[in-house]
């Protein structure tokens, strides 16, 4: 009987796991808010880099907020960078907007983005503040339902779950699938089990008097993962962080599936630097390693196979009740067939992480050091691999 029995005590992690997080997304959602209608003023910072396909319908997705009183503050370290063009345009076609472009290349630390922020907030003239990545796409709520927990004054930080409707080719699902069967449910069991101790890049609003309380932006400049550090530095300091149910939309372009498996590989990488205790127990909710384990050690028998079944099982009802019911990306179950190729990615660069400590990122190569800190070794690599998103138990490296 115990050896019939090993198979299912193997898979029973991520088994338990995949159940235990729609507990927590159930708990959560169905939770009653209220959206606060005192509506204190916002300025939003974006730094960019780049241009994408759809950065001006991302960037005026901002300026038709139902908001009384916003400022957008652009910033980019270039005269020549081509997204200079679009921001321009935008200030044309929106001209009831309080914006501006700034343009600075001073650096200050490994982190070009959080070297933008700090030539940015200068200029910023209100006190709760917005980081926000340049992909993202929002509604017209948007900015009411991120601020609306700030009504209580213990609030520091508010930061927003993401998902992607829209991809392009199957590369690109898998990516996107990722945040509705990884990021989410680890969000979701990360804040049943610890509260919530970081923020997503994606957006995140915070108090001014809490930014300068950690050092301000300085603080960050030589992290990586300075979402999940700024989270961490702000709840240290004693300010409560908040969750917003209010999806952003995180607008992919098309990419290889190299480019796809790069990214992947430096999130893991990152997460195991900023949190090697947590990433290194998330190796035990990886399906994939522990359904073969299964099946080994069930021998001739079919006890193993009946345990892979039923680990299946769950983790496909898991994905799909997330994608479907609280994510609602239309991703699953349109694409289901690729739900095997996601959990095969995700084990192998969780196993990678560990074999070495170097990651591509915007085109440059950076040694992660432990605690998260980054150190540029190179510059100008032949191709250059920006991405922005990442998911883990709520951790982004920004954009």
């Amino acid at each position: 009987m115990l050896y019939n029995l090993l198979p299912f005590l193997i898979i029973s992690p991520p088994l338990f796991y995949g159940l235990f997080s729609l507990y927590c997304a159930r708990d959560f959602f169905s939770r009653s808010h209220r959206v606060d209608r005192s509506s204190p003023p916002v300025t939003i910072l974006k730094p960019v880099k780049g241009l994408d396909p759809e950065s001006f319908a991302n960037f005026a997705s901002f300026c038709r907020q139902d908001y009384p009183r916003f400022q957008i503050v652009f910033v980019a370290a270039s005269p020549n960078d081509p997204v200079i063009k679009v921001i321009r345009d935008l200030i044309t076609q929106y001209p009831d907007v309080d914006m501006e472009l700034v343009i600075d290349d001073r650096i200050y630390g490994a982190n070009y983005k959080v070297c933008n922020l700090i030539n940015a907030y200068h200029r910023a003239k209100y006190d709760i503040l917005i980081v926000c990545d340049c992909d993202i796409l929002v509604d017209p709520l948007y900015l009411r339902q991120v601020i609306a927990p700030f009504a209580d004054p213990a609030v520091g930080l508010v930061t927003s779950l993401y998902r992607s409707t829209k991809v392009r080719g199957f590369a690109t699902a898998l990516e996107a699938m990722g945040f509705s069967s990884e990021m989410v449910p680890n969000v979701m069991v990360a804040m049943k089990l610890e509260g919530l101790s970081f923020a997503m890049g994606a957006t995140m609003a915070l108090r001014r008097e809490a930014l300068l309380k950690i050092g301000g932006f300085h603080a960050l400049v030589d992290y990586l993962a300075d979402d999940y550090q700024l989270g961490q530095m702000v709840r240290r300091a004693g300010y409560k962080l908040r969750l917003s149910r209010h999806y952003v939309e995180s607008v992919m372009k098309r990419e290889s599936l190299k480019e796809i498996v790069s990214r992947q590989l430096r999130w893991a990488r990152t997460m195991r630097a900023s949190r090697p205790a947590g990433f290194f127990a998330s190796g035990i909710t990886q399906t994939v390693p522990l359904a073969l384990f299964a099946l080994i050690a069930s021998g001739p028998s079919a006890a193993g196979g009946w345990a892979v079944l039923l680990l299946t099982s769950v983790r496909i009802v898991s994905a799909v009740t997330f994608s479907r019911f609280y994510v609602r990306d239309a991703i699953l179950p349109r694409f289901l067939w690729l739900l095997p190729l996601r959990d095969i990615l995700s084990s192998m660069t969780w196993a990678l992480s560990f074999l070495g400590n170097r990651v591509v990122w915007r085109g440059a190569l950076f040694r992660i050091l432990p605690g998260g800190k980054i150190i540029e070794v190179k510059k100008k690599l032949p191709e250059s691999n920006p991405g922005t998103r990442s998911f883990h138990p709520g951790f982004t490296d920004g954009n």
